[in-house]
C-alpha cells in the first residue's frame, strides 16, 4: 500500500508539474505565485511569509525568488516598516502568468480528480484525512 501510495504521488507530481512547465516554472516558482496571488492586492508578502506558505526554508525560498526575480515575474524592494526587510511583489508579467498558469492548474487537477467517481473521491478524501489526523501531530493554536 505504501509503495502504490508513493507511484500514485510521483505520478501525479509528474502530471502537475507539466502544466507548469508549459509556463516556464518549476513546481516551488509556481507555489510562490500563488502564495504571492493570494495574498491580495497588492500581492506582495515578507521572504519570511512566503516560505512559512509555502513550507520551505528561507535558503530554498531566497533561490526560487532570486528565479523568479530574473525572470521579471516578481520584485524585491526594502520593507517601509524595517529597512532591514524586504518584500516581494507579483509583477504585472507575474500576476498575468500566474492567472493562466493557475487556470490550466486547476484544470489539470479536475482532470486527474475525475479518473475517480464521485463516491470513490469522496472515500479516499475521507480515508487520507483520517490517517492524516492520526499520523499528524496536533498544532498548537
Amino acid at each position: 500500500m505504501i509503495g502504490r501510495l508513493h507511484r500514485l504521488a510521483d505520478r501525479l507530481t509528474e502530471e502537475l508539474v507539466l502544466v507548469y512547465g508549459r509556463y516556464g516554472l518549476g513546481e516551488g516558482e509556481f507555489d510562490v505565485l500563488c502564495a504571492l496571488r493570494r495574498a491580495g492586492e497588492p500581492y506582495e508578502r515578507a521572504p519570511g511569509e512566503l516560505a512559512a506558505h509555502t513550507m520551505v526554508t528561507t535558503g530554498a525560498m531566497t533561490k526560487r525568488i532570486d528565479r523568479l526575480e530574473r525572470a521579471g515575474l516578481v520584485t524585491r524592494r526594502r520593507s517601509a516598516d524595517d529597512q532591514r526587510g524586504r518584500i516581494v511583489a507579483l509583477t504585472r508579467a507575474g500576476r498575468e502568468l500566474i492567472d493562466r498558469a493557475f487556470t490550466d492548474h486547476i484544470r489539470n487537477e479536475r482532470r486527474l480528480l475525475d479518473l475517480l467517481t464521485p463516491a470513490e473521491a469522496e472515500t479516499l478524501e475521507k480515508l487520507l484525512a483520517t490517517w492524516l489526523t492520526r499520523l499528524e501531530p496536533p498544532t498548537e493554536s
